[in-house]
């Protein structure tokens, strides 16, 4: 008898925890992996001006995140490194899209230890190994590879792309030497302690890095979701943007 009702006892209980509401001030954030330290310095500051308000933060690709809003994870608040994921979860009504803002902008670069005199992308077919993010799900992975299209380089670079799961991998690949250079956000770039930036990819290869940001649908009772997506459009936010080398306009 026991084992025929463990099943349905487990689903019971997962069905209520899913259905119970958030912890008050709480706020669940999902973020693009390459803003990690932009959100890390913003909440730390909200949460002094606001100790009632705690966070829960998830980095990571933006393609990995928008697929765990699908599936149910707990989030307030999504900023993606594209546009495609927040259209993505908009033509699921699964974000607000009177909320959505841009939140703020980036270029690629590519950034490595090689040896070689690397200061173009036609320099590339001189490397062995190239870190990118997997372009199905990090951004600056399609980014780079619309570039390496628009280049005319893909035939030169083919069995040389080693795929990463999200930008700040990529920069650890090349931080440990496991390829030779990488595509990455020049904000990322910046935060290299080994890896030295090699050039900027030209920006007519590629669309144009946009960090959009939205409340989700679930966020619409949060008072502190909404309170802090409100502090991100603000004087503070912009000035610690600037501050890591994001893009204010």
């Amino acid at each position: 008898m026991k084992k025929t009702l463990r099943y349905p006892v487990i689903m019971l209980l997962l069905m209520l925890l899913r259905s119970m509401p958030a912890i008050a001030g709480e706020v669940n954030l999902s973020v693009a992996a390459s803003l990690k330290e932009v959100i890390n310095e913003l909440t730390a500051k909200y949460e002094k001006s606001h100790p009632g308000t705690v966070f829960v933060k998830n980095f990571g690709a933006s393609g990995a995140l928008a697929g765990q809003i699908e599936n149910g994870a707990p989030s307030d608040l999504f900023i993606a490194a594209n546009n495609e994921w927040m259209d993505y979860l908009k033509n699921k009504s699964l974000v607000d899209k009177a909320s959505e803002r841009i939140f703020t902008r980036n270029v690629l670069v590519f950034t490595g230890t090689t040896g070689r005199n690397i200061s173009s992308m036609r320099d590339l077919k001189k490397l062995e190994k190239i870190g990118i993010g997997s372009p199905k799900s990090v951004p600056a992975g399609d980014y780079a590879t619309t570039a390496i299209k628009n280049a005319g380089m893909q035939q030169q670079l083919q069995g040389k792309l080693v795929m990463a799961k999200d930008v700040r991998e990529c920069l650890m690949y090349a931080e440990l030497i496991e390829v030779d250079g990488s595509f990455v956000y020049r904000t990322d770039a910046l935060q290299a302690k080994k890896a030295k930036l090699r050039f900027i990819v030209p920006q007519k290869l590629y669309p144009e890095v946009v960090y959009p940001m939205a409340l989700t649908a679930k966020a619409a009772a949060n008072s502190d979701a909404r309170g802090f997506f409100t502090y991100l459009q603000g004087r503070e936010a912009k000035s610690v943007l600037k501050k890591y080398g994001f893009i204010l306009k």
